[in-house]
């Protein structure tokens, strides 16, 4: 069997779809998602590693029904893509972390309402990821050439991300934001975690809904850069669909882990940067050198790994100097 076809049978489809259904209904009906609090860093840490426990359990899972049923070294290979795709989408969705924290800002939003919002944004983010993989998919399997178009396009991405690694996006002047306020009518003022409200009897939407859609937009942004570049590790719509979900699904944990230190990893978009650069290069040169897999993930684990740590000693040293 070719590396490149999919393992996803029906029934892998239906189970993986049911057991995320069942992980957010148990988010929002079990543990709390739908209720205002503040998430404490214990919290996003123990939900950040079940996340990730999960996704180590679905590689393994994954590698023993595939061993049992088309053998050992395709089963090696689904396990690895899956991984490699996996650390990928997880590692390019910090950047995310990075615009929610702008836009929450920009808007004066509390912690104890960030949680909604985001809640929903990971709804959306699983709907759009889910139609942009399966279309990324077809054109794929339709059209090969299209993936140089991919590469070139993280090349260019990437490094548009190393230029401009220190600026801030202005919000202010975001399209979505000025199209949004000129179409709808938004009550100004605090309304907690309501997305509208009634005012004579006329519908409003809140500042809130405006973050919500901020959110989304900035997911299928960044959507645009990470789908094509799970599909320079694997052409396989199971494997990049449930690597992208699970990477997706531990998003908002890793928003309020990530979110009181932020500021610590700086050079972490460099790191990004890079990564988005070495996959477009990968993609480009696919037909002269196929790059494994494993070296793939090996690259990737570095250049994250690199910049967190100068990032650390970066911010002591800052603290020192300062001091």
């Amino acid at each position: 069997m070719n590396s490149d076809v999919s393992v996803g049978e029906p029934w892998m489809w239906a189970a993986f779809v049911g057991f995320v259904l069942v992980m957010l209904a148990l988010d929002l009906f079990v543990f709390g998602g739908r209720k205002v609090h503040r998430v404490s860093v214990k919290e996003a840490a123990a939900w950040s590693f079940a996340w990730f426990s999960l996704a180590l359990l679905f590689s393994a899972g994954l590698w023993w029904h595939l061993d049992a049923t088309l053998g050992r070294d395709i089963a090696d290979t689904k396990a690895l893509e899956f991984l490699t795709g996996y650390l990928i989408e997880k590692s390019l969705s910090v950047d995310n972390v990075f615009v929610f924290l702008l836009i929450f800002s920009a808007f004066k939003v509390v912690p104890e309402f960030q949680r909604r919002v985001l809640l929903y944004g990971v709804l959306g983010a699983i709907v759009m990821r889910a139609v942009m993989i399966l279309g990324g998919a077809w054109l794929v399997r339709e059209f090969d050439w299209v993936l140089y178009v991919f590469g070139a396009f993280l090349v260019v991405t990437g490094l548009r991300m190393l230029a401009a690694a220190d600026e801030e996006p202005d919000l202010g002047r975001n399209p979505v934001l000025r199209f949004a306020r000129r179409h709808l009518r938004v009550s100004e003022g605090e309304h907690r975690e309501d997305f509208f409200v009634v005012r004579d009897g006329v519908r409003h939407v809140t500042p809130l809904f405006l973050v919500l859609i901020l959110v989304e937009a900035s997911d299928l942004m960044f959507a645009v850069d990470s789908i094509p570049a799970i599909f320079a590790i694997t052409t396989d719509p199971f494997i990049v669909f449930t690597s992208n979900i699970f990477a997706i699904l531990g998003l908002r944990a890793l928003y309020f882990l990530l979110a009181d230190v932020a500021n610590r990893f700086h050079l972490l978009k460099y790191g990004l940067a890079m990564v988005l650069t070495f996959i477009g290069v990968k993609m480009l040169v696919a037909p002269w050198y196929h790059v494994p897999v494993g070296a793939s993930l090996a690259t990737v684990s570095v250049l994250i790994g690199a910049s967190v740590v100068a990032s650390v000693i970066a911010t002591r040293r800052n603290g020192r100097i300062r001091s």
